[in-house]
């Protein structure tokens, strides 16, 4: 007898249509598979690798630029944006609580709406399994030109201004007839029962950057360079500043260290929304926990590019410090992870994703491509390793509060999609 799948790649079978198959399609490609893990190099920011928005624009561009192209080199493309692994996972968990009757899928910083692109296609794939939820997307975007990209890509740009005393400032209706709101800001967005995903929307967020000295700790700051003209440069502050107070832990032992201030707040309004009306949040980016110093960057056409020349023409970002979010969340929700995107991904069924996108490919080239992009996401020297998950969940998802006699908590909790393997690296303190 087989063994049963486990509920994010049952859902992952159901949505690329294999439910009701008796095996998993064999996988023909598996010593070029092998070969490509072991391939070294590749930028870490190589073009179209995990960037939502840049597999839309390269589309477009490539199709301004050659006309249509065939569904097979749309599915090649498209397999670089792991959005569908993320959209069962959302339905994973919502499985696993109990499947409440409606459910907010909530994106900070969605980009071109690529990704909830993604989900919504999950969600309208998976529409028997949702048949009795009511489900709505709610979009944390400031910059005006994003949300009008945004709003064309999901509803077809039917979209219609709120008025100003409304917290959302734009809403319609997805081309699966899902309803969609625009905030400026997390704390506009309605409480209730909600999923919460930051992509790659941490790592752009300001940091302060502090350097431990003989005399303590100073803060990194920005001057003029009075040697070189129109030159910027990094200088420790002469004394302790206020940031130096707040953002050093006691503990501290690296030398030189980053935090981001509003990814902490960040972190706390989602724990505490999670801890009050329940839920997840799913965050993923570059990033490590709390082993990593200096990782402020600079980029520039995908290539890297000095932090203080030409301000404003390059994209700045800094690794995400997974043990500084695990602090913010002061025990008021569980974490998992941060846990390497190789791993989450292949916890999810991705090597399926692939098998079948591989068998529905009719040449050599849409294949070859199909496993460069699944080598782009997977490789341990290119994204695999230095791309992480991490989720906030409440407690009595991981851990069954303890009751006696009762029977049932002995019988184990549905492990979390993705972090199956992570059981013993939950964080669940209690707040001190």
């Amino acid at each position: 007898m087989l063994p049963q799948l486990p509920p994010c790649r049952a859902l992952l079978a159901t949505a690329l249509g294999l439910a009701g198959r008796h095996r998993l399609l064999p996988c023909h490609h598996a010593p070029l598979l092998a070969r490509l893990r072991c391939s070294a190099g590749g930028e870490v920011r190589a073009a179209g690798g995990g960037d939502a928005g840049g597999v839309l624009r390269h589309l477009m561009l490539k199709l301004r630029a050659t006309g249509p192209v065939t569904v097979a080199e749309y599915m090649r493309e498209a397999l670089t944006n792991p959005g569908q692994l993320i959209g069962i996972w959302y339905i994973s968990e919502w499985m696993a609580m109990g499947k409440q009757n409606a459910f907010q899928l909530v994106e900070l910083g969605p980009g071109t709406g690529t990704l909830t692109s993604d989900i919504l296609r999950v969600f309208n794939q998976l529409a028997s399994v949702l048949s009795k939820c009511d489900v709505s997307i709610h979009l944390v975007e400031v910059s005006p030109k994003l949300s009008a990209i945004q709003a064309e890509m999901l509803t077809g740009g039917k979209v219609q201004s709120n008025p100003e005393n409304n917290s959302a400032y734009m809403k319609g209706i997805s081309k699966t007839g899902i309803p969609i709101y625009w905030y400026r800001d997390i704390q506009d967005v309605p409480q209730g029962y909600s999923f919460y995903l930051a992509h790659e929307f941490l790592d752009a967020l300001p940091i302060h950057k502090f350097q431990r000295t003989e005399k303590g700790w100073h803060e990194v700051l920005v001057d003029i360079d009075p040697e070189v003209p129109d030159q910027l440069r990094f200088v420790l502050s002469p004394s302790r500043t206020p940031a130096t107070e707040n953002f050093i832990q006691p503990e501290e032992t690296r030398d030189h260290v980053e935090v981001c201030p509003e990814a902490g707040i960040l972190i706390q309004r989602l724990a505490c929304r999670i801890e009050k009306n329940g839920g997840a949040a799913l965050i993923a980016d570059y990033g490590h926990d709390g082993t990593k110093t200096d990782t402020f960057r600079g980029f520039r056409n995908h290539k890297h590019h000095d932090v203080l020349k030409a301000p404003g023409t390059a994209d700045l970002t800094a690794d995400v410090d997974f043990s500084y979010l695990r602090k913010m969340a002061e025990g008021r929700t569980a974490t998992l992870g941060p846990i390497r995107q190789r791993e989450f991904l292949k916890n999810m069924g991705i090597d399926l994703r692939l098998q079948v996108l591989l068998q529905n490919s009719r040449d050599s080239a849409t294949r070859e491509q199909l496993l460069h992009s699944f080598d782009m996401l997977m490789n341990p020297k290119k994204m695999g390793d230095c791309f992480h998950f991490f989720a906030l969940l409440p407690h009595h998802r991981v851990v069954r509060p303890a009751e006696k006699d009762n029977p049932q908590s002995k019988s184990p909790l549905p492990p979390v999609a993705g972090f199956g393997e992570l059981s013993l690296n939950v964080h669940h303190h209690s707040r001190g």
